[in-house]
């Protein structure tokens, strides 16, 4: 009888070891998939061919795949500051905006720039440091700017996208589509501030630095399509590591206005070039392209 009691302890506790390291194991598995999907956003290539002023979609390949943005996000974050501020306003930097990682125009704190230069460094520059400088100006904190990014891309339709930054650097939670990105791009290049920004090669500025001194430079557009391509209009380029190449690109021949928007494509350039000259070559439709 005692032996028949050892044997039964023995199994009872090797079952719940079993069941322990199986525990375990659920664990691991469920915390690794869970990183896999909360970065998984680009893991594909997604394209939209808009028609931009009927907003036909003329090509679409996997638009409404969930992606990250990078620094198109960028569009957004100009038309909001346009739309909710004074671009003519002189605006100290905070301390906020100060050594942000990436892209940047080397803002100061107590810089006192003009609104409308930190949007031309932010468009042209991509400057980290500007979006977030913008983001607390217009709003006051950066959570804050990114409620009324969201608020914006509701009411112009984009429903498939989350931002929670001006800039576009990588979180899990920011992310839009390219369906959603060629919808605000088409509403954006409406503004006419917003339009001349985009399109500039150069743009020469001033600011007064903190001890007082007047400082004078020239920004010159990341956008090489803007050098490149008959008709190009602009708008912005993108890049991280999680996001990939990103472009999103407007051109304008003979009355015909299209936007592009290509993410996680290694050719940004040459697929956008491809798509315009296909469409501006020709009378196309959807099946034309394809």
């Amino acid at each position: 009888m005692a032996r028949s009691r050892s044997i039964g302890r023995k199994a009872f506790f090797k079952e719940k070891r079993f069941l322990i390291v199986l525990f375990c194991c659920l664990i691991v598995t469920f915390s690794f998939f869970s990183t896999i999907s909360a970065n998984a956003y680009n893991k594909t290539s997604s394209i939209v061919l808009m028609n931009g002023e009927t907003g036909e979609i003329l090509f679409e390949e996997r638009a409404d795949v969930k992606m990250e943005i990078a620094s198109t996000t960028k569009i957004l974050t100009a038309l909001c500051v346009i739309e909710n501020y004074d671009v003519f306003a002189i605006g100290s930097i905070p301390a906020t905006a100060v050594g942000v990682e990436g892209s940047s125009i080397y803002l100061r704190k107590g810089d006192r720039w003009r609104v409308l230069d930190l949007l031309y460094g932010l468009m042209l520059r991509s400057g980290n440091d500007a979006a977030a400088a913008l983001a607390v100006l217009t709003s006051g904190s950066i959570p804050s700017f990114a409620h009324l990014m969201n608020e914006t891309a509701r009411k112009i339709g984009a429903l498939s996208s989350h931002f929670v930054n001006p800039h576009g650097l990588h979180d899990d939670a920011h992310y839009s589509t390219a369906r959603d990105m060629a919808l605000i791009t088409s509403y954006a290049l409406k503004c006419p501030i917003f339009a001349a920004i985009c399109k500039t090669k150069t743009h020469s500025y001033s600011y007064e630095n903190a001890e007082g001194e007047r400082i004078k430079g020239v920004f010159y557009n990341k956008n090489k399509l803007l050098y490149s391509f008959e008709g190009a209009t602009g708008v912005k380029t993108g890049y991280t590591k999680h996001s990939g190449r990103c472009l999103v690109s407007s051109a304008e021949r003979e009355g015909k206005k299209l936007i592009c928007v290509v993410l996680n494509v290694y050719d940004t350039y040459g697929v956008t070039k491809s798509l315009f000259e296909k469409y501006f070559s020709e009378e196309t439709s959807l099946s034309d392209i394809r």
